[in-house]
């Protein structure tokens, strides 16, 4: 099993209950109301047949190559298919044949920043292809020296394609069916047209040409008129925000506690790279300001999109750090979660963090159920634990709290005479 598999303790009861399918992941619901009875292909194939078949030593080990091709084959397929898609409309020339200025009838150049010499990049698109992989492989591979956990760097790894697939799909798309004139597109093309005096284009006063009378290099041609939005700095985002996202979670800076500063200058430094990268790109004068600027929102955009579909939220510090698992949903909100193996499935150790019952119980509402888990009181929570059927939800309602056991929500102040929470906890 090795750097991806943790040595962890027997799960609670409520590990298995939430509701999924048996196809050696999750357990319908039937199942999930009697896990030791009914045990899924993949527990009897570990053959430990007297624990629950979804507790944290099961979320912590690393499953059958079969067992997650098996999962993951779809995604692999989507992931081939755009990306041949994404090679295609890159190769394809540009659609809109577009119409530009050269010089007013008075021999001035209309549009100067179109006339830059053509460079060489400072950063290749190839390099900021592999530095945005790249990179952010390495550093989930390095923070499982600590994390331990499969699912941690699968998920990491599959939402990271998710963002920098899907971003460069959009982005080739873009510059296909729109695209725009490169600042070195005069130099590029190389129009043969009157200088002054005796316009003979077309449009007002016949100022305006197309490419028919560029006399360049067709490919460069059709480079230079592909200039929106930056490929570039579109997967330098897609990327480098996907790892901002992750060590923001793994190292939980903004959390409930005071995390030391080098936790910030490390988080940032991804943004700093990408920012780098599409500024260059100015410098080289391969893209105006504004093709960068739509690169960074599409790229932004994806990492969002993509960290929120492999983890369990993006910014609720409580949860962030959690790897979503196919099959298995989670339990948000007060109480024990489905999923509370991934407990420790983060760098930082500090506050609490870490173990069981540390930070992870205390926290503030953002896109997860609202109530801060863990304030209920004591025996609240060892009723819920215990499952205590009747008595547990009796115990629920007598505190005012209406969680059931699939993140409903606490409306009942956390301070108060009834209440364990400590002062770090509410926040």
């Amino acid at each position: 099993m090795g750097l991806f598999t943790r040595v962890a303790q027997p799960g609670d009861a409520n590990t298995a209950t939430a509701v999924g399918n048996d196809n050696g992941i999750g357990l319908s619901q039937n199942e999930s109301q009697a896990p030791n009875k009914i045990m899924s292909r993949r527990d009897r194939k570990y053959g430990d047949k007297n624990r629950p078949a979804y507790d944290e030593s099961v979320l912590n080990r690393r499953p059958p190559f079969g067992q997650w091709l098996k999962v993951t084959w779809p995604d692999i397929l989507t992931m081939i298919v755009m990306g041949a898609i994404g090679l295609g409309v890159y190769e394809a020339p540009p659609a809109p044949n577009r119409s530009f200025p050269v010089y007013f009838p008075d021999g001035d150049v209309v549009y100067p920043q179109f006339a830059y010499p053509l460079r060489h990049e400072i950063v290749p698109i190839w390099a900021a292809a592999l530095l945005a992989s790249l990179v952010p492989i390495f550093i989930f591979l390095v923070m499982q020296l600590r994390i331990r956990s499969f699912w941690d760097v699968n998920n990491a790894v599959i939402g990271l394609l998710y963002s920098l697939i899907t971003a460069a799909v959009f982005q080739v798309f873009l510059k296909w069916l729109i695209g725009g004139l490169r600042p070195h597109f005069l130099d590029v093309c190389k129009p043969r047209v009157p200088q002054y005096g005796n316009p003979i284009g077309n449009g007002f006063d016949g100022i305006m040409y197309d490419r028919s009378w560029c006399t360049g290099d067709k490919n460069e041609i059709d480079d230079s008129l592909e200039s929106f939005p930056s490929g570039h700095t579109t997967a330098a985002f897609g990327g480098f925000v996907f790892l901002y996202l992750y060590l923001n979670a793994k190292l939980k800076v903004w959390s409930n506690y005071h995390p030391a500063y080098w936790k910030l200058i490390v988080t940032y430094m991804p943004i700093l790279g990408a920012v780098l990268i599409g500024g260059a790109l100015t410098i080289d004068e391969y893209h105006n300001w504004y093709d960068v600027f739509a690169g960074a929102v599409i790229g932004t955009v994806m990492a969002f999109s993509a960290y929120r579909m492999v983890y369990a939220s993006v910014w609720d510090f409580r949860f962030n750090h959690i790897p979503l698992m196919r099959h298995l949903p989670m339990a948000y909100g007060s109480g024990p979660s489905a999923i509370d193996g991934f407990h420790d499935a983060m760098w930082t150790r500090q506050a609490g963090w870490g173990v069981e019952a540390g930070g992870a119980w205390g926290g503030t509402p953002f896109d997860a159920a609202d109530g801060p888990r863990g304030s209920r009181g004591v025996a609240t929570a060892a009723a819920e634990t215990a499952g205590a059927g009747a008595a547990g939800r009796h115990a629920r309602h007598a505190n005012g709290d209406e969680y059931a056991g699939h993140g409903s929500v606490s409306r009942k102040p956390i301070s108060g005479s009834n209440t364990t929470a400590r002062g770090e906890q509410i926040v």
